[in-house]
């Protein structure tokens, strides 16, 4: 991820993997380099304390234009359109009603819009790059943005990261978390793209590259793309906490 990258340098200095392959030292970027901070708590905690004390998100706080990407400005953002949905289920196909998904992503430019992509692409003044939306009774989500760009993650090796989008789901607080990434049907530079490589099981990775279909999109205006998320189960979508 884009936000993590800047940092890559002072890692390079202190960390001793530079003898790791390419994809070990971008996993390496990935995983915190600080000891965890202990936070006070009365002992022993009650159950569930963490979970009823995080906040919750609701049907509420999501906006009618938050799925929208592309709206969420007074103009118009570049780059090509698309729309990505799919249905988020369980390990036995059953469907997840009222589940909040969130999405953020580089622009067409393959830049995102935080002040630690140093990234010399332009920024968009009209695409800030997030959005999010509630799942329906059948599980079902969607999300209209533009393709994004590709980037370089930078060094010696001159690796870049190939169009993806960063998914996460949320449980009914915000500690219930599953980040994730999605990727695009036949893009060349998926096969050299290294944090898509850190997934070791070549039938996870390809469960996180979706699939053209063109009913997801819109006629005139937007490509689709299908891509189904699996919370659990043996054919469960990986995920950044290692599932």
């Amino acid at each position: 991820m884009a936000l993590s990258e800047p940092a890559q340098e002072r890692i390079r200095r202190t960390d001793p993997a530079d003898t790791l392959s390419p994809a070990a030292r971008a996993a390496a970027l990935r995983v915190p380099h600080e000891p965890a901070v202990r936070v006070p708590a009365p002992l022993p905690p009650p159950p569930g304390t963490v979970e009823l004390t995080g906040p919750v998100f609701g049907a509420a706080d999501v906006g009618p234009l938050d799925h929208d990407l592309t709206r969420q400005h007074r103009g118009e953002p570049v780059g090509e359109r698309i729309a990505v949905g799919g249905r988020v289920t369980d390990r036995r196909g059953r469907p997840v009603r009222g589940q909040l998904v969130e999405v953020w992503q580089a622009n067409a430019a393959g830049r995102y819009a935080h002040p630690l992509d140093r990234h010399p692409a332009p920024l968009d003044p009209n695409f800030t790059g997030a959005g999010r939306c509630l799942t329906d009774d059948d599980g079902r989500y969607r999300f209209v943005t533009v393709r994004p760009g590709a980037y370089p993650l930078g060094g010696p090796e001159d690796h870049w990261r190939a169009s993806h989008l960063h998914f996460s789901l949320f449980g009914t607080a915000f500690t219930q978390r599953l980040v994730t990434q999605m990727y695009f049907p036949g893009d060349p530079l998926l096969p050299a793209d290294i944090i898509w490589h850190t997934v070791r099981d070549a039938a996870a990775r390809s469960r996180l590259v979706s699939a053209f279909d063109p009913e997801v999109g819109e006629p005139g205006r937007s490509l689709g793309y299908r891509w189904d998320i699996v919370l659990d189960g043996p054919s469960a979508t990986w995920t950044e906490e290692g599932r």
